[in-house]
Formats: C-alpha cells, sequence, structure tokens
C-alpha cells in the first residue's frame, strides 16, 4: 500500500503537467469549436451555434485540399524516411573507417530548429542566390523556381522533412537492430536462407514493434508540420502546401476566426487517431492472428 502510495506521488508532477497542457487545452479548444468567436470583431464575444462549424468544414473546399496535400506530404516522407533509415542503420551496423563520425554527422539535423531548416533551405532554392537551383541549371538545365512551381514545391517540402527526420528513423531503428540475438539469423544462414527471407521472416518481424513506433511518432508529426513549411514556401504557390497546421494557423491568426479554427483542430485530432489506429490494425492483427493459430 506504501509502495503505491509513493510511486502515485511521484507520477504527480507527470500527470499534472500532462493535465495542465495536454487534457484542459483540449477541452477548452473543444468548447470553443462549438462556438462563433472573433475577439476582435465588433462583438469579442463567444456565441454559441451547435455544429455549424463543424458542417461548415465539410463543405469547405480549401480545408479539403489541405487535408489531401496533408496525406500526400505525410505518405511519401514518413515512407521515404522508414526506407532510407532502414538501410543506413544497416550501413551504421557493419564496421568501416570513420563509423563514429558519420553517426554523429548523420545525427546533426535532428538538433536544428525546424524553423532554421526551413530558413536554410529557403536560401538553397531561392533562384538568384541558392545553390540547388544554380547546379540543377548548370548540370540539368532545369529552371527551378519553387514560387512558380507547386510540383518542384511539394517535392522539397518532402526532401526538407526527410533530411530533417530521417536521423530519428536511423537512430531508433539502430537501436532495434543491435538488440537483435544472432542465433535465429546464425540459422537461417546454415539453412540456405537468401538475405531476402532473412530480412522478410526474421528481422522485419522482430523489429516491427520499432517500426510501429517510429511510424506513429513520425506520422504525427508530418500531419502538423507547420514551420519547416512556412518558412520554405508560406504555403505556396497557390496553396499548392498550404497543409493543415498552415491551414489551421491562417484560419486562426490572419482570419481571427477562432471557433472555426477549432472545429478544425479537433477534426485533424480524430483524424489523426483513426489513422494510427488503422496502422496499428495493420500491422499488429496479422501477427495476432498468426500467434492464435
Amino acid at each position: 500500500m506504501r509502495s503505491n502510495k509513493v510511486g502515485w506521488l511521484l507520477l504527480a508532477p507527470t500527470l499534472v503537467i500532462l493535465a495542465t497542457f495536454g487534457i484542459v487545452p483540449f477541452f477548452y479548444v473543444l468548447y470553443v469549436a462549438f462556438h462563433q468567436w472573433n475577439p476582435f470583431g465588433a462583438s469579442p464575444f463567444m456565441a454559441f451555434n451547435g455544429a455549424s462549424n463543424f458542417r461548415r468544414l465539410v463543405f469547405d473546399a480549401e480545408f479539403l485540399r489541405s487535408i489531401w496535400y496533408t496525406l500526400k506530404f505525410a505518405f511519401f516522407a514518413v515512407f521515404s524516411e522508414i526506407v532510407i533509415g532502414y538501410l543506413l542503420a544497416q550501413l551504421f551496423m557493419r564496421e568501416f573507417p570513420g563509423r563514429g563520425f558519420f553517426r554523429t554527422i548523420h545525427t546533426l539535423p535532428l538538433i536544428v530548429a525546424p524553423i532554421v531548416v526551413g530558413s536554410v533551405w529557403r536560401l538553397m532554392t531561392t533562384p538568384s542566390i541558392g545553390i540547388i537551383p544554380y547546379y540543377l541549371n548548370a548540370w540539368f538545365g532545369y529552371e527551378m523556381n519553387i514560387g512558380r512551381d507547386a510540383n518542384a514545391a511539394f517535392i522539397l517540402t518532402v526532401i526538407m522533412d526527410i533530411w530533417h527526420w530521417t536521423p530519428l528513423v536511423t537512430l531508433t531503428l539502430l537501436a532495434a537492430l543491435a538488440s537483435l540475438p544472432k542465433e535465429p539469423f546464425e540459422q537461417a544462414q546454415i539453412d540456405g536462407a537468401s538475405r531476402l527471407q532473412i530480412f522478410w521472416h526474421i528481422t522485419l518481424p522482430m523489429i516491427r514493434p520499432a517500426i510501429l513506433a517510429t511510424v506513429f511518432i513520425r506520422l504525427m508529426d508530418a500531419l502538423r508540420t507547420v514551420d519547416e513549411v512556412w518558412m520554405l514556401t508560406g504555403g505556396g504557390p497557390g496553396a499548392a502546401t498550404r497543409y493543415i497546421g498552415l491551414h489551421i494557423w491562417k484560419v486562426v491568426f490572419p482570419k481571427t476566426d477562432y471557433g472555426y479554427g477549432s472545429a478544425i483542430s479537433v477534426v485533424v485530432l480524430y483524424l489523426t487517431l483513426v489513422m494510427c489506429w488503422l496502422l496499428y490494425v495493420a500491422l499488429v492483427a496479422p501477427r495476432a492472428r498468426k500467434r492464435s493459430l
């Protein structure tokens, strides 16, 4: 009984912080979502409007477009980071000269703030002074201008996210690979299994929890990215890179429509939870089914 009290006492600061900065703001945003509220308008008071904000976003073309762009961005970014991160983790598992140095260099992007990452990539892609447009034009004759080319802007936001967050995936999968026992791999090699068979039937099932946790973290981050994209493209050209985080920011701050912005935030949170749950079921359910058989 005494140990339970001590445990709750040690958890109390964390629970208070979680309630203060997580649970209470969520219920406040949920409350605002059912009101029409412009604190800087002629009538700065909240006016209850029921589910009008939620009905409005269903027919909001800009919101639906931003959801589609965000899903595309999250898919390409997270999938690429998992693949590249796994390949780099396998590389760092091998012994080669300078491995420690390359590991250190590889993790440097993680210590850079997102807004700084966006600023640096903005400088590198500016047509007049950027190194990327210069070499693309010199080597391939391609004049890149993300202020006019929507496809180039989208691809660059994906590449920027991959550059920034692949080291996190690499470190996670590297720790998972380093913790694997050697006996199953040695036995598989003795039995004549190929590298692909070893990966598919031994490595992948054993590191699946690490992959699942990494995908969850990166998916949630990708769905709410704001800083980097804002500094690189500002959501443009047009609305080609106005992902849902930027869309919410534009609704809440420039338009000061706090009620509608809160409704969008609640729906995006719900969609994120549903996507994570579907991903969890897709990755874990087949494994649980095999165990039951």
